[in-house]
C-alpha cells in the first residue's frame, strides 16, 4: 500500500538497464484471434489516459463474451523514463466480472523477455501491482505504457530476469475500486485466461503447458489472495503452481481501524470511496455529513500519492453522521464480504509480513493464515520481527523468487499449518 521509495527505484533502474542489454523490444502486431487494437488513427498505448483511450471501452455486447475472452490487443513499448527495457509487451483487454458478477472490461499487460523463445512452456507470473488508487490514470497498464512506472517495473524485472513472462492486470477494473476483493480476484484469474487465449505472430514461449503463479505485495497481495482463494470455484480451469503474498490487508475492517486517524489515512479514504462505489448496498453516502460529501467527491479519480497527501491523520468519523461508520450493519456486512479467509486456496501460499508493519497490521494477516490452515490450505508463514511496510517488500524479494522457482520446478512446498 505504501509507495516504494528510493530503494525500489534504484532496483528498477538497475534491472531495466540489465534487461536493456538483451536488446530492444520487438513486439509484433498480434494475430486476429481477437479484435486487434483499433484503427491506425487510434491513440498509441500510453499516449493518453485510459479515460480518453477507446482501447479501454467495453463493447456494447461485453456480456456475450466469456470471462477471460479477449476483446482487443495491441503491442506496447515498456520503458523506464525513456530507457528501453528489452521486453516484448502487449496490452490485452478482456471480459471479467465485478464483485456482483456483472460483466466489465479490464486490461492486462503481458511482458516477455526480449529475444527468441525456446519451447512453449515458459513459466508465467501474474504480478498484482499495489495500485491503491481511485483513478484509471493510475492503472499499471497505463503507467507501464507511459514510462512512468518505476516500482512495478522493478518487481517485474526481477521475474523477467529469471526468463519468466509477466502479466500485470488492472485488477481494480474500470471503476478503479481499491480493496474490492471479489472483483480483484476475478480480474486476476480472467487476466490469466486472457493470456492463455492470446496468440501473437511472435513466439512468446507461452503455451498450454506453461505453469502459472501469483505474486503481489500489500494492495497487490489482497488481489493475489482473492485470486488464490477464488480459483477453485471461479476458475478451476486455471491451474496455479503457487502464490506469494506479503503485507496482506486481509481484513478491511481491521486495517481501516488501524489506519484511522494516522499518517496513512488516505488509504482508508480510498477504500471507503471504493467500497461505496462497488457495493452501493453498504449505504455509505447516506452516512456522510457535508464534509464527507465533499471529501468523497474529491477522493475519486486520484492516485496513491495524492490520496496520502490529502488525508493525513483523517478520522473517518469526521466525515459521517455516526460515531462509528465501520460498525453500521450495512457497512460491516459488506466489509465482511471482502475479508479473506472464508475459502482455502488449492495452491501453496507463501505469506510474509513484518511484525512491526506500520501500515498493515500483522495480526489480521495471522488470522488469515489460521483460517486458511484450518480449511486445509498449504501456507508457508514467514514473520520478520523488525521491519516497516516498504522495507519488508525489499527484504523478502529474493525469498519470493526462491519460492516461485521451487514451485515452477515442481518441488514440494513448506507449510506452517
Amino acid at each position: 500500500m505504501a509507495s516504494r521509495i528510493t530503494t525500489l527505484a534504484t532496483t528498477a533502474a538497475c534491472c531495466a538497464l540489465v534487461l536493456a542489454a538483451a536488446g530492444p523490444a520487438t513486439a509484433a502486431t498480434t494475430a486476429a484471434t481477437a479484435t486487434t487494437a483499433k484503427a491506425s488513427d487510434a491513440p498509441s498505448a500510453g499516449s493518453v489516459a485510459p479515460g480518453q483511450d477507446p482501447f479501454y471501452s467495453a463493447p456494447a455486447d461485453i456480456g456475450s463474451y466469456a470471462p477471460g475472452q479477449i476483446v482487443a490487443t495491441r503491442p506496447v513499448s515498456v520503458t523506464l523514463l525513456g530507457l528501453p527495457t528489452g521486453t516484448d509487451a502487449w496490452q490485452i483487454s478482456y471480459r471479467t466480472d465485478d464483485s456482483h458478477g456483472q460483466p466489465e472490461l479490464t486490461v492486462t499487460t503481458l511482458m516477455v523477455p526480449g529475444g527468441a523463445a525456446s519451447g512453449s512452456d515458459r513459466p508465467v507470473v501474474s504480478l498484482q501491482a499495489p495500485e491503491d488508487s481511485t483513478g484509471s490514470q493510475c492503472a499499471p497498464s497505463y503507467t507501464l505504457a507511459s514510462g512512468t512506472d518505476v516500482a512495478d517495473l522493478a518487481d517485474a524485472a526481477t521475474l523477467l530476469l529469471k526468463g519468466w513472462a509477466v502479466a500485470v492486470p488492472d485488477f481494480e477494473g474500470p471503476k478503479s475500486v481499491f480493496m474490492a476483493g471479489p472483483q480483484a480476484g476475478h480480474a486476476v484469474l480472467d487476466g490469466i485466461r486472457a493470456v492463455k487465449n492470446f496468440r501473437s505472430t511472435q513466439d512468446t514461449g507461452i503455451g498450454a503447458d506453461s505453469p502459472w503463479a501469483l505474486d503481489g505485495y500489500s494492495g497487490g497481495a489482497e488481489a493475489t489472495g482473492w485470486a488464490a482463494q477464488l480459483q477453485p470455484s471461479y476458475a478451476p480451469d486455471v491451474r496455479l503452481a503457487g502464490a506469494a503474498m506479503g503485507g496482506v490487508p486481509a481484513d478491511p475492517t481491521a486495517v481501516a481501524r488501524s489506519l484511522d486517524g494516522g499518517a496513512a489515512a488516505g488509504f482508508e479514504m480510498a477504500a471507503a470511496w471504493s467500497i461505496s462505489t462497488e457495493f452501493p448496498e453498504a449505504g455509505i453516502p447516506s452516512l456522510l455529513n457535508a464534509q464527507g460529501q465533499q471529501d468523497f467527491t474529491n477522493t475519486g479519480g486520484k492516485c496513491m500519492t495524492q490520496l496520502l497527501a490529502a488525508y493525513p491523520f483523517k478520522k473517518l468519523s469526521s466525515d459521517t453522521t455516526v460515531p462509528d461508520p465501520l460498525g453500521v450493519p450495512s457497512v460491516a456486512a459488506v466489509l465482511n464480504e471482502n475479508r479473506l479467509g472464508t475459502q482455502a486456496p488449492a495452491t501453496p501460499v507463501y505469506d510474509y509480513h513484518a511484525d512491526t508493519d506500520e501500515i498493515v497490521p500483522v495480526g489480521q494477516d495471522d488470522t488469515l493464515v489460521k483460517d486458511w490452515c484450518a480449511k486445509g490450505a498449504t501456507v508457508d508463514e514467514v514473520r520478520d520481527p523488525i521491519g516497516e511496510h516498504v522495507e519488508e517488500a525489499v527484504a523478502r524479494r529474493l525469498s519470493v523468487l526462491d519460492f516461485l522457482s521451487d514451485r515452477f520446478a515442481g518441488r514440494s512446498a513448506d507449510s506452517s499449518c
